[in-house]
């Protein structure tokens, strides 16, 4: 029997687990000035998947804090 149906603390999260809301703005090709500046202060805290992830993101055109807490919930740290 594998290890996550004996242990009920055991999360399964999937990607579709997620619900990804509706992203602010329309996507761009490149990150604005206060987009670039609040992401050299966040690279310091966050590994370089969860940066990634949040560009990607903030490109298709949601917002910095959608885009963290997407990542944070999908990625993590």
């Amino acid at each position: 029997m594998p290890y996550h149906t004996k242990n009920p603390s055991y999360k399964n999260i999937n990607s579709s687990a997620v619900k990804m809301p509706k992203p602010l703005y329309k996507p761009r090709k490149d990150l604005s000035k206060l987009q670039k500046d609040l992401m050299k202060a966040h690279k310091e805290h966050h590994t370089s998947k969860h940066m990634k992830m949040m560009k990607n993101l903030m490109l298709k055109g949601y917002c910095f804090q959608q885009a963290h807490g997407i990542t944070i919930k999908k990625i993590g740290k």
